[in-house]
């Protein structure tokens, strides 16, 4: 099949096979998903697994394929009669089912093969695909194993043995995250680590194309414009799409473009299982109370954006500032003024030796697949992982390294645009917050006036429906309390709601007796702290106002 037809990861494949730089083949990433199997003639196709795109696409002119996996052991899935020319084939169905037993059989069958064309001219073309190859050459183990070390030493053999390079024998080791396999394997350099991305709104509207129509009705409104769901739908699996497809065509339902944002939201986070969870842009920074200097900052930013102008654009940024201050809010407000979907990362870390960093191999093929995003990590201080750290196994370093390399992905400038928060900045590694990962450092600050106050005071609680005239900040001036921050006025406005119903009281009465009572959330101390270290950060000093600049040497010594 012309290579034009194929998946570019395939393309790579064939090219380095037929060049001859490699004969071993670790496929990584959406590897469990379905494939668009391309017919021989015409353009229409089916859709597969990984195996039958392999067998069918890739594999053709072998004349002996074997597979093997811990649930069935070692098989001849091609060939039967051409292996069983072996004399030292087994009869009937005994086959090895122990990795290390399938290996060493494997090895032994490619050299006799090797040996049978160096002296008789005779070749046998010989395929392997090692199914979730993780599960049998796993990258940890809980104690130092030998026999799965002395196994992996002999696949990796496969790629350098020059007996084995020098005869026509491919193999590919199939797992979904690279990090989970055998070290010796996935940092083998005679090894093409190949990665098998989710699919891009090109090819979904292929898929979507082969699929009308078995789902005319399903995919009835966008008949003559089957691009507009594949841009909206790209970051899910063709698994979740396709089950989509059925269940619509089933109710006999049709897609319309107001679901697709929600089905979108539904299909990936069901398929990253709980990693991640999409924010909705529901706000825009005219929600944002005050901050003005930011606001015209931000928005001559996503202005870039929209022109396309991206090599000016931030690749990152810090929201910094004492607990309160609205940074999720802000990230929902930015999400809405950009118009890009929010990915927030969570629950990641995983208590399994190695599971923490094949998550992340997950959610950055995801966040690759989505086009133009943020990725908002909140608690950034704890998410991130340090350097060095002791007594985690090396979980928190290899967390950080892996952090690191993909924030710094220049490639991405524009496309994706990281957004950590922290009230502990000074904690985030120094290296992870520089310029090249994070651009623009923004501190977010509590009231710094008793009008600033009022006024975020008087804004939560008109949408609170409990509305409180202008005319009331002379009477309760002096009660305002000082570095108020959004977290603590909403508090404050659902109680003055509250009051208006319990007690049937005008919203400023309500306001005039909360404050009378009213004790700040976070200590005086703890405040000022971050306040300075928020201070401290800030990349433009216009974003801090005058109130707050002394205070960016009290964070000093704690």
């Amino acid at each position: 099949m012309p290579a034009a037809n194929l998946p570019p990861w395939s393309a790579e494949l064939i090219s380095l096979y037929e060049s001859h730089a490699a004969n071993q083949f670790i496929l990584h990433g959406n590897v469990q998903d379905l494939m668009p199997i391309p017919a021989a003639t015409g353009t229409d196709g089916r859709l597969g697994s990984m195996d039958d795109f392999l067998m069918e696409i890739m594999l053709p002119g072998f004349d002996v394929v074997l597979t093997y996996d811990l649930g069935n052991g070692l098989r001849v899935t091609k060939g039967q009669k051409q292996f069983s020319t072996w004399p030292s084939a087994p009869a009937g169905s005994a086959m090895p089912r122990a990795p290390r037993d399938a290996v060493d059989f494997l090895t032994h069958y490619i050299r006799y093969a090797s040996n049978l064309r160096r002296v008789k001219g005779e070749q046998i073309k010989i395929a392997f695909i090692l199914k979730d190859a993780a599960l049998s050459l796993p990258a940890m183990q809980t104690g130092l194993s030998y026999d799965l070390n002395a196994t992996a030493l002999l696949v990796k053999g496969w790629a350098s043995d020059t007996l084995l390079t020098e005869h026509p024998f491919a193999s590919f080791l199939v797992t979904e995250n690279l990090l989970d396999l055998h070290p010796m394997l996935s940092r083998d350099t005679r090894s093409a680590n190949i990665r098998v991305p989710l699919p891009s709104p090109e090819s979904l509207t292929q898929v979507f194309r082969t699929l009308l129509p078995l789902h005319p009705i399903a995919l009835g409104n966008y008949r003559d414009k089957l691009e507009q769901p594949a841009a909206q739908l790209a970051g899910a699996t063709l698994v979740s799409i396709q089950s989509l497809l059925r269940t619509k065509e089933h109710a006999k339902e049709p897609i319309k473009d107001n679901d697709l944002a929600q089905l979108k939201k539904e299909l990936v986070e069901k398929d990253c299982q709980d990693l991640i969870e999409f924010i909705e842009p529901t706000r825009t920074l005219n929600d944002m109370h005050g901050q003005e200097a930011l606001k015209e900052w931000l928005r001559e930013d996503f202005q870039l954006w929209k022109d396309n102008q991206l090599e000016a654009m931030p690749m990152g940024y810090l929201l910094c500032g004492p607990v309160g201050t609205g940074k999720t809010y802000m990230v929902e407000c930015l999400a809405g003024e950009a118009g890009v979907p929010v990915v927030k990362m969570k629950n990641f870390r995983d208590r399994w030796v190695g599971s923490t960093e094949g998550n992340l191999e997950k959610i950055f093929r995801l966040i690759s697949a989505l086009g133009r995003c943020f990725v908002f990590i909140d608690e950034a201080d704890q998410a991130l992982g340090k350097r060095n750290v002791d007594g985690d196994s090396g979980v928190g370093g290899r967390v950080y390294s892996m952090m690191a390399k993909e924030m710094s992905d220049s490639s991405k400038r524009g496309k994706v645009i990281w957004i950590l928060a922290s009230s502990r900045p000074d904690l985030i590694e120094v290296d992870l917050k520089r310029p090249g990962r994070v651009d623009v450092k923004i501190p977010l600050f509590p009231t710094s006036t008793p009008q600033e106050g009022f006024n975020l005071i008087r804004a939560l609680c008109k949408k609170k429906q409990a509305p409180i005239p202008e005319t009331a900040f002379e009477a309760i001036k002096d009660q305002i309390p000082n570095w108020l921050t959004p977290g603590a006025a909403e508090t404050l406005a659902v109680k003055v709601f509250r009051m208006t119903k319990t007690k049937g009281i005008p919203a400023e009465t309500a306001l005039a007796a909360a404050l009378k009572d009213y004790q700040a959330p976070v200590s005086h101390d703890i405040m000022e702290f971050q306040i300075g270290l928020a201070v401290a950060e800030a990349s433009d000093l216009t974003f801090v106002p005058e109130t707050f600049r002394t205070l960016a040497g009290t964070s000093a010594g704690r």
